[in-house]
Formats: C-alpha cells, structure tokens, sequence
C-alpha cells in the first residue's frame, strides 16, 4: 500500500495543479474586471492557461493526427488507422490510405516504450506513408492494464515483435527506433533460427543502445552507478485504484516526467515563462510551437515495472545484447543467426543519449551476414531526436534508408547481393 499510495499522491498533486489553473483562468476572466485592465490578473488569467493545459495533457494520449492524405492523383485520401494485431501490452497498427493502391515498401516501425506514447513517432510516420504501407508497434498505458494480464519484460516484448514479424511476413522492412533495437535485432536473430520463412528483408536500427559501454553517456552512467535494489526501491510503485490496472507495478510516467524535465530544468522553465508571456500579449495560439512540442512531451505512460528493471539490468549493466548472450525463455538467442537480412544502422554524431559507436555495434554481432549486406550511417550534427523525427531525418537519413530498403528489396532471399546502398558510410 505505500507505493500505492505515493502513486495516488502524485496524482493528486497533478490532478491539484491542473485544477488550479483552470481556478486561477476563470476567475481572472471574469467579465467584470474587465472594466478596469489589470496586468497581474492578465498574467493571473495566462498562468492559469498554460497551467491548467500542462498539467490536463499529462494524462491524455495524444491522437496521432493523420486523418488525410493527398496522393498523386491530387485527391485527399483518408487515412485510416486499422489494428491488426490486438495484444494486452500492445497492438500492431496499420494507416491505410483509402482509395489507394498497396505500396510496395512495407514497413514495421518499431515505437519505444521508454515513457512516451507510439505517437512520438507522428513525423516519421507522416514521412513514410507517402510512399509506403506503414505498421507501427502501439504500446499500451501499464496504468490500463489489469493485473490478470500478467508481466512484461524484455523477453515479453521480444516475442511480441517476433509475433508482429510473423504476422506481416517475409516482405516486411523493420525499422527499429531508440530503444527497441537491441530487442528488435534479438527478435529477427531468434526468428531468423526458429522461422527463416518469416524473418523481415531488411532492419535498421536508429540511435539504439546495442552496446552501451561502448561511448559512455548520462544515461549509461546513470545505469552503472545505481543498483538495482535502489532502482526499485525509488522508482517502482503500485497503480492506484484510479485506473483499471490498479495494483501492478509501474515505473510512473509522472515520475519520469520529472526525470526528464530535470535534466533540462532551465530550458523548460525558460520555454513555460516565455509562453505565459505569450498568451498575455495574445501572441499564442492553440498549435503554436510550443503547444505542439508540450503537448507531446508531456504527455507519458506508465512502464511494466518487470520491463524497465529488465531493461537496465540486462540491456545496460550485464550488456547481454552487446555480448551476443540474450536468453529468451531459457534459449540463448545467437545473433550470427542472421544471414539473409540485411542491416542497417544510423547514429546522430550530436547524440548524447545513444552516442555514436552504441548503436553500431549491431553489425560486429551479426558474424554470419556477408559485409555486402551490412551498412551504416552517421548524421553530422543530428542529435537523438533529429535521426529519426527532425530535419536530419526527412533531408538525408529518410532517403537513405529508403534507398537501402529498394537496394534489398528484390534480390531472392537465399543469394546474396553484390552491393547494398551507402555500405559502411561511417
């Protein structure tokens, strides 16, 4: 009960301050003061807003917000997001254009479960629907999971992607974002041993932590320096009786959210003052920059508490991806198990959450897939979210991975190619 009861403490202090707001908004809205400006209600009446708004979205899931798209016959389309696979800690979903022809590029975009929703992932998926038949993973809130669904750890969540692959078939391009590659490459190396027929044609791995220790950064520090009994006694609780999963264990995203927000305390204060400033110069507007930004931002799920302490033990302390020694359900899954896929990796030269040397590791491990079939990217100047949201992503990297996923595409399955598009370009 006392971590139920700091969750449902945390909750309520979110829940207060969005109240607040709202109070603090009306009452200095009220017509009658109207009759004699005052600029302290008017910053009453902005603080308000922007407070009522902050802390209302840190409960709601963002919608993904592609309802149409034009194509090349100039006629808007409708998008519809089908599920696919419907599973208790995630679904597969696919933006079907209406009124379209399939697209021979099919790809599975694999969406971290690192604090935020799928929807983080908006801009990629904007990107390549205009020419592909996009699938994406939809983790679900751990918050709206009952217990009677049991755990999910990293195990878990490696079977999911490996039943996801299954189900698209041998055609399918993975493109793994963050934190899901080490599990994503672990999943097509396992596929590739258990059901070749089934494993994708291509995987590219964006900005993730295949072998941490190999450039360190806050995140792996932090990783090395606490223990995991400290891990657990700080950061895991007990969902309260608000939600349907009441009583699982969680990693809260509200407690993450603090996480995140402290490591640049300074810039989302600046970043809050500024848009206060804005509303009360009427300078804001409902989709302004900073609401677009925020809105997504703040906006965070619970994580299964057996993933995340999985994650940071056996992903970042005992490094059993980077060692090739990743166990699923008693089986030692080789990564030189993959022949035939060919893999790509891409790394921001500014990343200081997934540093350049981590992510390429990937390519060290899969000692039975021939050179011609292995490439590598580093952006200049991209940090972690410009390689696959950004600029970095849209001008150079989209069209590079594309290239490479054309460059595989229709070459048989048990010959190998003579050469894949931008080999080893780091």
């Amino acid at each position: 009960m006392r971590y139920m009861a700091t969750y449902d403490m945390m909750e309520t202090f979110r829940n207060t301050q969005q109240w607040l707001g709202a109070t603090a908004r009306t009452m200095a809205s009220y017509p009658a003061f109207s009759v004699v400006p005052n600029p302290a209600l008017e910053w009453m009446a902005a603080w308000g807003e922007v407070t009522e708004r902050t802390f209302e979205r840190m409960v709601v899931k963002p919608d993904w917000g592609i309802r149409t798209f034009t194509c090349e016959d100039g006629k808007d389309h409708l998008v519809n997001i089908e599920t696919v696979v419907e599973k208790p800690f995630g679904d597969l979903i696919h933006f079907n254009v209406s009124g379209r022809e399939e697209q021979p590029r099919k790809i599975l975009l694999v969406a971290p479960m690192s604090g935020h929703y799928a929807t983080l992932l908006r801009s990629t998926v904007k990107s390549l629907i205009v020419n592909c038949e996009v699938y994406v993973t939809d983790w679900h809130n751990a918050r709206d999971i009952p217990v009677s669904a049991g755990k999910f750890d990293i195990e878990d969540y490696t079977l999911y992607l490996m039943d996801f692959m299954r189900h698209m078939g041998p055609e399918t391009n993975v493109v793994a974002v963050c934190q899901p590659a080490p599990l994503t490459l672990a999943a097509t190396a396992y596929l590739a041993e258990l059901d070749p027929d089934a494993q994708p044609r291509t995987l590219t791995l964006i900005g993730g932590p295949i072998d941490p220790d190999a450039v360190p950064t806050d995140v792996t520090d932090f990783g090395a320096r606490v223990t995991m009994g400290q891990l657990e006694e700080t950061m895991i609780q007990r969902v309260g009786f608000k939600y349907p999963g009441v009583g699982r264990m969680v990693y809260p995203g509200l407690l993450q959210l603090t996480s995140f927000i402290s490591m640049n305390s300074d810039r989302h204060s600046k970043a809050f003052n500024d848009q206060i400033m804005r509303v009360c110069r009427g300078e804001a507007s409902d989709h302004d920059a900073h609401n677009r930004f925020y809105d997504e931002y703040l906006a965070v799920m619970d994580m299964p508490a057996e993933f995340y302490l999985s994650t940071v033990e056996r992903i970042f302390k005992n490094c059993e991806i980077a060692k090739n020694e990743f166990v699923v359900g008693g089986h030692k899954v080789d990564m030189g198990k993959i022949t035939r896929v060919a893999v790509k990796t891409v790394e921001g030269d500014k990343d200081d959450i997934t540093a350049p040397g981590q992510c390429i590791a990937a390519l060290n491990l899969c000692t039975g897939l021939p050179d011609d079939k292995k490439a590598s990217h580093v952006e200049p100047g991209a940090g972690h979210y410009g390689i696959f949201a950004g600029k970095s992503w849209r001008n150079n990297i989209r069209p590079l991975v594309l290239e490479f996923i054309d460059a595989n595409a229709s070459e048989p399955k048990d010959k190998p190619k003579k050469k894949a598009a931008n080999v080893n370009a780091a």
